[in-house]
């Protein structure tokens, strides 16, 4: 529920499990919003938010990873009180992020290859697997067949959408043994 000015009044996601995603246009998590969540993961904040109240995250035991899509928002004193490990992820090309906010860990938010969803392999005659990141972005896929001397060629490039993308490469076969890597555009 949101006010007129687009400030959270309150995002408590009950009984979720899992990830949760704060809706655009969104500029303020408020005091409390987070307070106590047991099955919450991660939570994906929108580049619109710019600030967040104190103990907006509290004591949420599950939750492992804060991914921000825009800019360091400023945080209130004690904005993050959580006791377990949680680390933020940042985008390339974002400002204002430090080795640390509130407190916590950051870290570039990088693409990923999904090794355990299903889609990794060979399936129907096509290597692929599902790569995922924040929604809107590039990722370009290389390739090469020599790891001692590697010489990259890009294979394809994915405009993500709905935070994810899937690659196959169709020139798999001509190839004894090649090797990909995930780079941001």
């Amino acid at each position: 529920m949101f006010n007129k000015n687009r400030t959270a009044i309150l995002y408590y996601p009950g009984g979720r499990v899992g990830s949760y995603i704060i809706p655009d246009a969104v500029t303020s998590i408020p005091s409390y919003a987070f307070q106590v969540c047991p099955g919450l993961t991660t939570v994906k904040v929108p580049a619109s938010v710019i600030s967040i109240g104190s103990l907006a995250f509290n004591a949420d035991p599950s939750l492992t990873g804060i991914y921000f899509r825009g800019n360091a928002p400023t945080v209130a004193s004690f904005g993050f009180e959580i006791q377990n490990t949680v680390t933020v992820y940042y985008l390339p090309g974002t400002t204002g992020w430090s080795a640390n906010l509130g407190g916590l860990t950051t870290a570039l938010w990088r693409p990923n290859v999904q090794t355990d969803d299903g889609s990794f392999g060979v399936l129907t005659n096509n290597f692929g697997f599902n790569i995922n990141w924040a929604s809107g972005m590039n990722v370009v896929v290389d390739a090469c067949t020599n790891l001692a001397n590697p010489i990259w060629i890009p294979v394809q490039t994915n405009t993500l959408g709905d935070d994810s993308a899937y690659f196959s490469d169709p020139g798999w076969t001509n190839y004894s043994r090649r090797y990909y890597r995930l780079r941001s555009q």
